[in-house]
């Protein structure tokens, strides 16, 4: 079996050979020969033993060079190219005009050639993201092994019905991909291939299957590899070859150009390992090459993103997404960097002082010293004993408390509850956390805002002095405040 296939002289023409012959004891060898004036050349290749007619082809047209080229060109088209100004006559060049197309991905004057107005690289643009859907249509060539076992066995007919199909039959198909990942993804395609058998006829082809996907995810022209499993199979008239399925390994790699944020190009390059004709004898390579375009969904440009201030920037990017202000933070003038808008500070030009004192005026201040005693151990709170029952006698002292709040409105404070560590954890826990809330409600009932007070339980577990002593541990038995800051 020889093969003439195009030789490195871009002249010669592109057209195949098949001269298979019977019975050959080592099998078939595929040779490699070019109409090179020079002279004809050839490698072996050695294929497994067949059991065939001789049968011959008509000339093919190369396949792959027009996929590629038609690929390239949507690249370079939709590659910014920078035109040198034409030389002048006043510069001291030649009259005439000259354009010199510039592509780099690197640093440098080209680099920023190939920028949009936002400073963004046209590879950067519409990259994968993940959770992104693809659906599309592809359509190609595919190549059936001469030597595939594909047709529908009889054993009343020559060869048991067996024909060989022409080197190439169209493949078109549909996919759909699921990305979780913007580096893998899953996919499924259906496709039908319009094969010709060589003894004159027709015998259409198909294949169903699913690969997984591993993608280099960063930029709008995305490298990939797929790899997965299906089914392949032949359809047609028993005067032909019958119909058939077989299964099917395939492998491979190709490019996607992601045109913008809805479109993409894809280009595939795949084998197909499917059964060698004859029982035991192995698989056989059926490549095939895809040209595809895919819409994809579920991007984020597709979802309206959340901005609740109506300021124009996204929450995602606003520093301040419940107030609106100006790009690029999204934040109302501020000045003094208080976080305190302008409009609404007191002294634009002093940052707050943030000490739980006049938090919301915007100046600098100092707490008052009455203020300050609010602050640290309520000396004199206690508590019938395992109970959060305050005792009578600690009244005076949440009297003044109260009377502290009342005239600092706009102080919030902290109230923590602290028990020695006897007794379980649990329970210490718990009743720390009741002590805390007993002393608030106190204070609500006075007329303090319930919104001003938050509590917590620290149990035993910030202690001020020993647990050894008897005095240690009544130290450690206490409420504490604690002014809270916003």
């Amino acid at each position: 079996m020889s093969l003439r296939w195009p030789p490195a002289d871009a002249s010669a023409p592109c057209c195949v050979r098949w001269a298979c012959s019977r019975g050959h004891p080592l099998g078939e060898r595929l040779a490699v020969r070019s109409r090179d004036p020079a002279g004809p050349h050839e490698r072996p290749i050695l294929f497994g033993p067949l059991e065939s007619t001789t049968v011959t082809a008509s000339r093919l047209p190369c396949p792959i060079a027009p996929a590629l080229a038609a690929f390239a060109f949507v690249l370079l088209a939709a590659n910014p190219a920078q035109a040198e100004e034409p030389a002048s006559a006043d510069d001291g060049g030649e009259a005439g005009v000259s354009t010199t197309a510039s592509i780099s991905l690197g640093e440098g004057s080209n680099a920023e050639a190939n920028t949009d107005a936002e400073g963004q690289r046209w590879i950067d643009k519409f990259p994968p993201e993940p959770m992104m859907l693809e659906l599309g249509i592809y359509g190609g060539v595919f190549f059936p092994s001469p030597i595939i076992e594909l047709f529908e066995p009889d054993l009343a007919l020559p060869d048991q019905g067996r024909k060989q199909f022409s080197l190439v039959a169209p493949d078109i198909g549909l996919r759909a991909g699921f990305y979780p990942l913007r580096h893998f993804g899953v996919e499924a395609e259906g496709g039908a291939m319009f094969g010709k058998l060589r003894e004159g006829g027709s015998a259409q082809m198909w294949h169903a299957r699913g690969h997984l996907v591993g993608q280099i995810g960063l930029w709008r022209l995305t490298p990939f590899v797929v790899a997965g499993a299906g089914a392949i199979g032949v359809a047609s008239p028993r005067d032909a070859v019958g119909s058939e399925a077989d299964i099917a390994v395939h492998f491979g790699a190709g490019l996607k150009f992601f045109i913008n944020y809805w479109l993409l190009l894809r280009l595939d390059l795949r084998d197909n390992l499917t059964n060698k004709i004859g029982v035991g004898e192995g698989v056989t390579h059926s490549p095939e090459i895809l040209l595809g375009l895919s819409v994809t969904l579920n991007r984020h440009e597709d979802r309206p993103l959340r901005d609740r201030d109506g300021d124009g920037i996204p929450d995602r990017d606003d520093m301040c997404p419940r107030e609106p202000g100006p790009a690029p933070t999204g934040c109302p003038p501020d000045a003094d960097k208080d976080a305190i808008p302008d409009e609404d500070d007191a002294c634009p030009d002093q940052p707050e002082t943030r000490n739980g004192y006049d938090d919301d005026d915007g100046c600098p201040d100092v707490v008052p010293e009455e203020f300050a005693s609010l602050a640290g151990i309520l000396e004199g709170i206690n508590f019938d004993t395992d109970k959060d029952i305050i005792k009578r006698d600690s009244k005076p002292i949440l009297d003044a408390a109260v009377e502290t709040l009342e005239k600092f409105p706009q102080v919030h404070i902290e109230i923590s509850g602290h028990t020695d560590s006897r007794g379980g954890y649990e329970h210490n826990m718990d009743l720390s956390q009741r002590r805390a809330e007993s002393v608030r409600n106190y204070l609500v009932e006075a007329g303090i805002d319930e919104a001003r007070i938050e509590t917590r339980g620290a149990g035993p577990n910030e202690p001020i002095d020993t647990n050894d002593t008897s005095e240690g541990r009544a130290n450690n038995r206490r409420i504490e405040v604690k002014i809270l800051t916003h």
